[in-house]
């Protein structure tokens, strides 16, 4: 049984990609990396590098995801998969899963202090922005008791620290204002890093998984078109940022309304991520055809409109 599903996963394989990056899906893949190589580069990392990377999470997802129902999953077979050699896979299978968390977890508080403040009734104005909080105090909401509602695991003097650190909050007379870069995403580069992972990762994982599914289920939808004036995008952009905002604290507000109710409730394992992005370029120069796109393309399985 083990022998028959590996040579078939195998035969799969080979059919449906040659290995040399020039079938079909290595185009697609050299498309999709080209941006993800600019940033390697800029942030100074090596080929081989990146080659010890794409072996271990290569053991990692043949390991997780390509189990036998049956079977031990043994070094032997994940090699066979990956071609990762034998000796790498029982390196990478020893190695400590969870170096990052603390780091992770760190970012995370931060994140969540931010996006309670956004949308706690309590601490919004009549126009719907958050409003200065005293630093603290024994009667109604302030920063300290804010951060408690999110972690009593971190001090809030050291959330406030970071805040200021970063440049997103400033303290007057005791009282914390929020600046509208927090808005932007944080300031730091290690945890700009992290949320660049966090929400490019995600993004893929609904794209492969609507790739991959036979009815895919995850909304993953973009509106594109071409031949327009820099103007013309100028205007499109700020109506874009606009309703994302909109939308952006319409959910945060509910989703931290919901996870209130949920906290206690043991079925409560469900995570999400709903992003927006708006990404422009200006193809002059570029040998860009002269087709005209004006599309919305519908990844949950709807056709795209023309």
């Amino acid at each position: 049984m083990d022998i028959f599903y590996t040579v078939h996963m195998f035969t799969i394989m080979v059919e449906r990609f040659t290995g040399d990056g020039s079938g079909a899906f290595g185009r697609v893949l050299q498309g999709l990396l080209r941006p993800l190589i600019r940033a390697m580069i800029a942030q100074g990392m090596t080929a081989p590098a990146l080659y010890r990377i794409i072996k271990r999470l290569y053991v990692e997802v043949a390991e997780q995801d390509f189990k036998l129902p049956t079977e031990r999953q043994t070094d032997s077979r994940i090699s066979m998969l990956t071609g990762v050699h034998r000796r790498d896979v029982r390196d990478f299978r020893g190695s400590d899963p969870t170096a990052d968390d603390a780091a992770k977890e760190k970012v995370t508080t931060i994140a969540s202090v931010l996006g309670h403040w956004m949308a706690n009734p309590d601490a919004r104005g009549a126009d719907g922005r958050p409003t200065p909080l005293p630093r603290s105090g024994d009667a109604g909401l302030n920063f300290e008791s804010l951060v408690r509602m999110v972690s009593k695991d971190i001090r809030p003097r050291t959330v406030l620290d970071e805040l200021l650190r970063q440049d997103l909050v400033h303290v007057e007379d005791g009282v914390v204002h929020l600046k509208t870069d927090a808005f932007l995403g944080p300031a730091d580069p290690d945890q700009r890093v992290h949320f660049f992972a966090e929400n490019v990762g995600d993004h893929i994982a609904a794209a492969v998984d609507n790739l991959l599914a036979d009815d895919p289920r995850f909304m993953e939808r973009a509106v594109f078109y071409n031949r327009l004036t820099s103007g013309s995008v100028d205007q499109i952009e700020e109506q874009a940022r606009d309703k994302a905002s909109t939308i952006l604290q319409t959910v945060n507000e509910m989703a931290n309304d919901l996870q209130a109710q949920d906290l206690d409730n043991q079925d409560g394992t469900q995570r999400f991520r709903f992003g927006v992005f708006f990404y422009r370029e200006d193809e002059a120069g570029d040998g860009a055809s002269n087709h005209l796109e004006n599309q919305e393309d519908d990844g949950d399985g709807d056709d795209a409109k023309s």
